[in-house]
């Protein structure tokens, strides 16, 4: 082999050895080709109870209009009952409204916002965590249940309504949908007459606003 080819054949084995290191030590990054991943942000669930949730209890709801009894479920719905009776222990919807107001369906309430004079926020407010839902009994006249922004979702922390009428319509849009956790069992004629105050619409053009204001006054854990 001449010198030449030699002297070749060294100077490609030298710069197969050089590439080698040089980019072992200067590393490209390669561009990222998955999609970003959308960062959502997961709800805020009630502060846990500090005392086990009952199997059943009683809360008294007293508002201008008279006053009701409603058993709660702490065996069907042990979560969303802890926070309901935590609430009231709290004085949490003391003063706030039946902001809601729909005679053959639900009245609503317990929205912070609903103290203050400004219709418009009413139904947005809220203790600032949801409940995990937890669905079971059904929407019988008289059912408590937890208000929600979506069906099956996690409900609210604080607004809860009362179904006023039992139908297939009511039921279907109600049922397996929402968390419930009681039943009046005393004072319903309290209720039907709560569902039957004028209305106005409201900031949606829903006719539930109602004209005299109805306040719950104080919530009891008996």
């Amino acid at each position: 082999m001449s010198f030449g080819k030699i002297f070749g054949t060294l100077v490609v084995i030298g710069l197969i050895i050089w590439g080698f290191y040089y980019f072992k030590d200067h590393k490209v990054a390669m561009p990222n080709t998955e999609p970003a991943k959308e960062q959502t942000q997961a709800p805020t669930e009630e502060p846990a109870a500090e005392n086990p949730t009952p199997e059943s209890a009683v809360a008294l709801i007293e508002t201008n209009m008279g006053s009701f009894e409603v058993t709660l479920n702490g065996k069907a719905a042990p979560k969303t009952v802890a926070n309901f009776i935590k609430l009231a222990t709290d004085g949490y919807c003391n003063n706030t409204k039946f902001h809601r107001i729909l005679k053959d369906f639900v009245i609503q309430g317990c929205d912070p916002n609903s103290k203050q004079d400004d219709p418009t926020t009413w139904g947005q407010g809220g203790p600032g965590y949801t409940v995990p839902a937890e669905i079971g009994l059904k929407a019988n006249v008289g059912a408590i249940g937890m208000a929600s922004t979506q069906a099956k979702g996690p409900s609210s922390g604080s607004q809860f309504f009362i179904v006023t009428k039992e139908s297939a319509d009511v039921q279907a849009s109600l049922d397996g949908n929402y968390t419930f956790f009681g039943y009046v069992t005393s004072g319903m004629d309290v209720v039907t007459k709560i569902a039957a105050v004028p209305v106005q619409p409201n900031l949606y053009d829903e006719p539930s606003l109602p004209i005299n204001p109805v306040i719950i006054k104080k919530i009891t854990i008996k």
